[in-house]
């Protein structure tokens, strides 16, 4: 079936969701620094889209086989969408939740709508490039949830719980990485499929 697609991140908890995702139609993802690229490119697009090519396009470039890249991040409606394709520059590791949790503190229940938005880049053995996209809508909560996940989930509620309270596959079933990875996962089966 299909051979190995690289992901452009080095990020474990994505490439993990990508691998779960990807891996029933023999699928197998790795990171960049596994397929020996290293490179660090300007995400300086205005879209989660345009970040996303950016991305995929630098990877491919150096690796020559098929690659995927998403950018995403956490738009909250009462913000004017911010951080928005700043999510992973709105604050240092460690202290984007509590910065989001301060900026909203007073902010009632009912302005608190949110939604993560990811683009995924997928840019096959031709060179061509394919993108497709997922939402998940939610709120931001009041406090941090959760020891699951990383980046603004233990802040975002969907339901009843944060994202961080869920496990791998309640999240997977209703993230918008999961999303945008099923869409993906369509049209890899429909492309490569038997």
């Amino acid at each position: 079936m299909l051979y190995r697609i690289v992901m452009a991140t080095n990020n474990q908890n994505k490439l993990r969701e990508a691998k779960k995702i990807l891996s029933p139609l023999g699928i197998d993802v790795i990171s960049q620094k596994d397929a020996g690229v290293h490179c660090d490119p300007n995400e300086n697009g205005q879209t989660f889209e345009e970040n996303a090519k950016i991305k995929a396009g630098a990877v491919y470039d150096i690796a020559k086989q098929p690659v995927i890249a998403d950018d995403s991040g956490l738009c909250v409606d009462i913000l004017d969408g911010r951080p928005g394709v700043y999510s992973a520059r709105y604050a240092p590791d460690g202290e984007k939740c509590s910065k989001l949790l301060d900026e909203m503190k007073d902010i009632p229940d009912e302005k608190r709508m949110a939604y993560f938005e990811c683009c995924i880049a997928f840019i096959d053995e031709n060179g061509e490039c394919h993108t497709f996209s997922g939402r998940c809508e939610g709120k931001i909560g009041y406090e941090e949830k959760g020891t699951n996940g990383f980046g603004y989930d233990p802040v975002f509620v969907s339901g009843d719980k944060t994202l961080a309270e869920m496990s791998a596959d309640e999240k997977n079933k209703i993230s918008h990485r999961g999303a945008a990875m099923r869409e993906l996962y369509k049209y890899l089966k429909e492309s490569y499929g038997e």
